[in-house]
């Protein structure tokens, strides 16, 4: 089973949905408290501005109380999505809204990798293709032999080794590449270091990693062997929020293989590397689309 026979139908550009398709594009996320006249005071605001609404998502949190929105619009002309917030604020204080305005320009990525080349090969063909709603800015590894992959796709390739002495000191020279680069989102496409708890506060809600599901019930050195050993049924991958709990952060997307017994350890990877990429694109996708919504330590996703 390959990579591109699981894609959506929303992720293989025929059926993706382009709001505001010939005009100028916006999106409003917001959470409160559930109460009547929500959707109409937000409705009635867009539609006063001359906005088309293009896509409309919500969800009723009957546990908490909460309501969570994701509303698209569209114009003829330029959004500016601080004056909406300014002329938005009062309406969001009568219902206690935490919200946002976000513009049309796809969100900056930065990459981190360091030996293993899948998921970064298929972010840059998904980036080059169009299908990623997000540009690419930089690739940054702890190791140099991923150069030549990103220098072809016209990315500049930032080297920063890391050893247990240097650390620090790496970090900062990665903040220091994310400020460069003006990047929006930091994306560890199989970067095989630990953040620092520090690195990981500053990076809140703007960096999100991938690893195989099989965490934590295989943890240490060769999963896959792990795996097969216990003879499992399913291989998986889960794409999350860098949290300074090391792989316990909020959970974008999860994808699910179905294999049996006769792989390999070494097949059961490669099919571990499908899942990879493809829960990785759809995250780093869903972000980019403003399509995510932080709730404590889980999200909500208008996929």
């Amino acid at each position: 089973m390959t990579a591109e026979s699981l894609l959506r139908p929303s992720e293989s550009g025929a059926g993706a949905r382009t709001p505001g398709a010939g005009g100028h594009a916006a999106v409003l996320t917001l959470s409160c408290p559930q109460r009547s006249g929500i959707v109409h005071a937000v409705s009635r605001f867009l539609v006063e501005r001359g906005f088309d609404i293009t896509e409309h998502q919500q969800f009723d949190d009957g546990e908490d109380g909460s309501l969570y929105l994701r509303t698209a619009f569209s114009s003829e002309g330029a959004v500016d999505a601080d004056a909406l917030a300014e002329e938005f604020a009062d309406i969001a204080a009568h219902f206690a809204m935490d919200f946002t305005f976000h513009p049309a320009a796809p969100p900056r990525v930065l990459v981190m990798v360091s030996k293993l080349d899948h998921c970064l090969h298929d972010l840059i063909y998904r980036w080059k293709a169009g299908n990623l709603a997000a540009e690419l800015v930089a690739v940054v590894s702890n190791h140099p032999d991923l150069r030549p992959m990103a220098e072809a796709a016209g990315l500049p390739f930032v080297h920063i080794p890391v050893t247990t002495e240097t650390k620090q000191q790496a970090e900062a020279e990665l903040l220091g590449a994310v400020e460069e680069y003006a990047a929006d989102l930091v994306v560890l496409a199989r970067y095989m270091q630990i953040l620092s708890d520090d690195l990981c506060r500053q990076l809140t809600g703007r960096a999100i990693n991938i690893h195989h599901s099989f965490l934590p019930g295989f943890k240490g050195a060769k999963p896959y062997h792990q795996a097969h050993a216990r003879g499992v049924k399913h291989i998986g991958a889960t794409a999350h929020y860098v949290t300074a709990d090391l792989d316990e952060g909020p959970i974008i997307e999860q994808e699910v293989i179905r294999v049996d017994h006769r792989l390999s350890p070494q097949e059961l990877a490669t099919v571990g590397r499908d899942a990879e990429t493809l829960a990785l694109a759809r995250a780093v996708r869903w972000h980019a689309e403003n399509r995510v919504l932080l709730s404590g330590h889980r999200t909500i996703v208008f996929p």
